[in-house]
């Protein structure tokens, strides 16, 4: 009995270290990127559009990559799909090290965002799978923090090491990293992890996932453009074509079922697809508020803005181990309305708002966010079949990123519409700031309508293992 709960104890904390490596390295190089850009503009004379789909085309790959990779994890082992897509992530880090034009390094962005979609979806799988029920919040916690903690360091050190090395050393660092954490999960993360093996994957499905996915989340990034309209409506369209035909496919590539006979898990996810909506676009607007209404330098700025995912770091662990022992949906509702009170308060931001209550209220947000993410991580995950970790741990981070993306195209459209397609400069200065205030006002209702569909989710059960050669077990 002992050298069994020797062999568990072991089994976790790999899984531990494998999961949060890898949840670090993805938010690290998207936050370290960005700071990089200029240098990379640079060096092969992109224009804004080339420049902005360095970032676009990642992202654009990880959305269409999620739901599909954690089907395929569910079908043929978590593990398997998980290191596979950490070594065509680290290859596409280092082959981008070699990058000679624009268009490979896009390319290469593309390759990094299918790898990142096979870790992170399965990632979360995995942990699920290892960690029992009253211990899990608090390894989705750790998992949450590391997330964090990669936003956090990554515009710091992405700005020192493209200073003195360059902006190719930020991608060569994932070698030597993301080879550690193959190494590690191939030769330490001992076991499989099956959810429905004997299914075939729905290569109809995923096509038309993959192009509805493409069409919403580009469409959004062109906003509020015609081709940007028609893209996102087309988007919709094969979204609800893609629904429809999952109802009738005998292996669907998504249980539509999970959400409509599953309100626990319906109602988190939508609750995690508003809190990004609302959320994600204030590091964008405060970005620019301190810089041109403030006078801060870009790090200054930087400095300041630390402060909300430093506190989310910190909290998301404890965050995570209360959920193990307090009702996931009280601690995330709770989370939601802290987050709108302080979205509110930046919907109040004036030119001589003084930046101690700006920092302040940043750490209101870390605060209402942590308690908001690791609980409903937890809640959603504990809400389904083991068979179906892995396509929820991929919903999950879908929702991350339509929210994400939703809630920066929210505000791209009201600063076209306010400030217009000028610079920003002291003359608009007022038009700025009420499109500061408008942004924050609709964040504040999407919080709001959040709170409704995290508190009436109802209380997290934990479902029973099915009996059968498709559920979880390790092999």
């Amino acid at each position: 009995m002992r050298q069994n709960n020797k062999s568990s104890s072991s089994l976790e904390r790999s899984a531990m270290i494998v999961a949060t490596l890898t949840s670090f390295m993805g938010p690290f190089m998207i936050s370290s990127v960005n700071v990089a850009m200029p240098a990379i503009q640079a060096d092969f004379q992109m224009d804004a559009v080339q420049l902005s789909w360095i970032s676009t085309a990642y992202l654009l790959a990880m959305a269409v990559g999620l739901v599909p990779a954690g089907k395929i994890a569910d079908i043929h082992g978590r593990k398997k799909v998980f290191a596979t897509g950490l070594g065509v992530y680290t290859l596409g880090a280092g082959l981008a090290v070699f990058a000679n034009s624009a268009a490979m390094l896009i390319g290469l962005r593309v390759l990094q965002g299918l790898g990142a979609a096979m870790f992170v979806t399965t990632g979360m799988a995995i942990i699920t799978s290892i960690f029992p029920p009253n211990r899990r919040g608090r390894a989705i916690g750790v998992y949450v923090a590391a997330v964090y903690i990669g936003l956090s360091v990554g515009p710091f050190a992405g700005g020192f090491l493209t200073h003195y090395l360059g902006w190719r050393s930020i991608f060569f660092i994932m070698l030597p990293l993301g080879l550690l954490v193959l190494f590690l999960t191939l030769y330490c993360l001992k076991g499989e992890w099956l959810g429905e093996s004997g299914q075939q994957l729905d290569i109809v499905g995923c096509l038309l996932y993959a192009s509805a996915i493409l069409a919403m989340v580009y469409g959004a990034t062109r906003l509020p453009s015609t081709l940007g309209t028609v893209l996102l409506l087309s988007g919709v369209l094969l979204f609800a074509l893609f629904i429809r035909q999952q109802l009738t496919t005998r292996f669907p590539v998504f249980d539509i079922h999970l959400f409509v006979g599953n309100k626990t898990f319906a109602y988190s996810s939508l609750a995690a697809l508003l809190n990004y909506s609302a959320t994600f676009a204030v590091t964008f607007l405060l970005s620019l508020y301190l810089q041109y209404l403030k006078g801060m330098s870009p790090q200054t700025a930087g400095s300041v803005l630390m402060a909300q995912p430093i506190v989310m770091a910190l909290l998301s662990p404890i965050a995570g181990r209360f959920s193990d022992r307090i009702e996931p949906r009280l601690l995330a509702s709770a989370g939601m309305t802290i987050t709108a009170i302080g979205v509110l308060f930046f919907s109040m931001l004036q030119s001589d708002t003084a930046p101690y209550l700006i920092v302040a209220n940043l750490i209101l947000l870390g605060i209402g966010f942590a308690l908001f993410s690791s609980p409903n991580m937890n809640a959603i995950m504990g809400a389904v079949e083991k068979r179906h970790y892995g396509l929820a741990s991929g919903t999950v981070a879908t929702m991350r990123l339509l929210g994400q993306m939703f809630s920066m195209a929210v505000a791209t459209i009201v600063l076209a519409l306010i400030v217009g397609r000028q610079a920003i400069v002291s003359a608009n200065y007022g038009l700025f700031l009420r499109s500061i205030h408008t942004v924050f006002l609709i964040s504040a209702g999407l919080c709001l309508l959040g709170v409704y569909f995290s508190w009436f989710r109802g209380a997290m059960l934990q479902p029973e293992t099915p009996r059968s050669k498709s559920s979880d077990t390790p092999g």
